[in-house]
């Protein structure tokens, strides 16, 4: 048995096993019958997306995509692989970490406000199609809601309810630079099944006892060495076709040392200020807290969403706002994610996904800006000069006589 070979295992094994493609249609089957909902790739409004995937009909087969700063477009194309694609807009960031969700709840009645947490049971997800630089950012926000002192119970609920069966990735996008940040596109960790499509067969990784067990539930036998070696082939296919890079080297103290480089207004002057990389970053974590109540005022919730440190209203303070112009805001976004986020958490805050340069509409590039960044200033950044305001002269009144102002009044 799969299970019982990977449990003598002290370390997770590399067991590379294979099955026909029409066996995912069991095996979609049988996670559901554990009580699992499987998400994965969708074909919706021109774009693929994560949702519900009950069978091999839902999944985008036979489509690739093409990205650019700026610029998504999916198409259909002459193979009929099911997972021949890039990253969409989606990340499995909305499931573990909700746009928005209740935190708690007051009612007032006759004796009085009655408060309440919220416990509802996490839902059974099973996320399919996971790619390696999505695995990579899944354990980047384990590390922020997890591992640090204090833990988010919704997260936690949420996260460890999931099971991940994860693809390989066996095409690069325009935007892509995960081999610069060292974390894709083969998937190395985080998963309990990692898939390799080839022709006419799924390659199975197993990583987890759990991923060993329902692999069980299907039809598989050993991968053949040339099966393997096709593999790894496919594989080494998306790393050739990768055209972007960032020197990450020494990129913190790049960054924190060059505040006040002249680069920053450049890309300020360009910025829409829009939220769009926060949003589609699998990492980012923002949020703001507010009360809500009904229109009887009895009833008030305390919501969680997501925020963007690209709003204005996101640094404001009892002092005014921090980060009042775009300068600011882009800065920093920047310096957080790939800077000062190694002295928070230890690692950084981007996986080179690319979601930010494709969907920023007018495709700003992180990696050009870092390069930009790395180059000695031409001159250093001068602020506007304010010139004081004029000099106003005021003439000296005359005294007024009160009494003559009351005789005025009563002579009127």
């Amino acid at each position: 048995m799969l299970a019982a070979s990977y449990a003598n295992h002290r370390n997770r094994i590399l067991m590379l096993r294979k099955f026909a493609k029409a066996e995912l249609n069991r095996l979609l089957a049988h996670l559901r019958s554990l009580g699992f909902t499987v998400l994965g790739p969708k074909l919706e409004d021109e774009a693929i997306v994560y949702g519900q995937v009950d069978s091999l009909a839902d999944l985008p087969r036979g489509y690739s995509d093409s990205q650019q700063p700026g610029k998504y477009r999916v198409s259909q194309a002459e193979h009929q692989f099911y997972f021949e694609f890039n990253l969409g807009p989606h990340s499995w960031k909305q499931f573990l970490f909700p746009p928005r969700v209740s935190l708690s709840t007051a009612q007032l009645d006759a004796t009085g406000w009655t408060f309440e947490t919220p416990h509802q049971p996490a839902p059974k997800l099973a996320f399919l199609g996971v790619r390696a630089c999505e695995l990579a950012a899944i354990a980047v926000q384990d590390r922020v809601f997890l591992h640090g002192p204090y833990v988010d119970p919704i997260y936690q609920a949420r996260r460890e309810a999931v099971l991940i069966i994860a693809v390989n990735c066996t095409v690069a996008a325009a935007t892509c630079f995960c081999t610069s940040m060292l974390t894709g596109p083969k998937c190395q960790a985080g998963f309990d099944l990692a898939l390799t499509e080839l022709d006419d067969c799924f390659v199975a990784e197993v990583g987890s006892q759990r991923g060993a067990e329902i692999l069980e539930a299907i039809t598989t036998e050993s991968a053949t060495p040339p099966e393997i070696e096709q593999a790894k082939v496919r594989e080494q296919g998306a790393v050739e076709q990768i055209q972007k890079s960032m020197d990450t080297t020494n990129i913190r103290n790049v960054l924190l040392d060059n505040l006040e480089h002249p680069h920053w207004d450049t890309v300020a002057e360009r910025c829409l200020s829009c939220t769009n990389c926060t949003m589609v970053c699998p990492t980012c974590f923002c949020s703001s807290v507010s009360e809500v109540a009904d229109l009887s005022g009895e009833h008030v919730q305390r919501i969680r969403q997501w925020d963007s440190c690209f709003n204005l209203d996101f640094s404001y303070t009892a002092s005014g706002t921090v980060r009042n112009d775009r300068r600011s805001r882009f800065r920093q976004w920047l310096t957080h994610k790939l800077a000062s986020w190694h002295d928070q958490f230890d690692s950084s805050g981007c996986v080179g996904c690319g979601r930010c340069i494709t969907w920023c509409p007018v495709g700003i590039d992180l990696t050009e800006e870092v390069a930009a960044l790395r180059e000695p200033p031409i001159s250093n950044r001068r602020l506007p000069v304010i010139e004081p305001p004029p000099t106003i002269c005021h003439l000296p009144r005359s005294p007024v006589d009160p009494h003559a102002a009351i005789s005025a009044e009563e002579t009127q």
